[in-house]
């Protein structure tokens, strides 16, 4: 008898902690997007990346209905927030030289090794995964765009 107790004194504790941190408040926002410095490339570019890759890595996220719940909000902010830091099209003509050589070649790494969009994004966003034929268009198009800064090897 005693041990059911402490198991539903837990219980109720584990829930009660669930209910507490819904109200914790999170910055999930949308900063406005200046088009004169967001990226601007074909169409059929910008439809992939907006499918797979805007989400975290532009200022258009489509915020779901599981990121405004606790706990799962909080690691939806946190990859929003380091995935614009990284990497954020909405501001990719303000990037400089050397950081954009730098995050293209890393995009040309983790796209080719299938780790983005981030397997946790797709257990819950199956359309964004990329087929091969999509890979191979946005690596074609990074590394145009890495010999148009100046880089002559990729």
């Amino acid at each position: 008898m005693r041990e059911g107790g402490i198991v539903l004194k837990s219980v109720l504790f584990f829930v009660g902690v669930l209910i507490v941190i819904q109200f914790i408040p999170l910055k999930k926002t949308n900063p406005p997007v200046d088009a004169s410095l967001a990226l601007q490339t074909d169409e059929k570019v910008q439809k992939i990346l907006k499918k797979s890759c805007y989400d975290c890595h532009s200022n258009e996220t489509n915020w779901s209905l599981y990121a405004n719940i606790a706990p799962f909000s909080f690691g939806v902010v946190s990859h929003v927030e380091d995935g614009r830091a990284a990497f954020n099209f909405s501001k990719y003509k303000n990037i400089d030289k050397e950081t954009k050589i730098a995050r293209l070649k890393r995009a040309i790494k983790t796209v080719k090794l299938g780790m983005m969009p981030l397997s946790s994004y797709l257990m819950f966003h199956k359309d964004a995964e990329l087929t091969k034929e999509e890979k191979e268009i946005l690596i074609d198009w990074f590394v145009k765009e890495l010999k148009k800064l100046g880089v002559k090897r990729v």
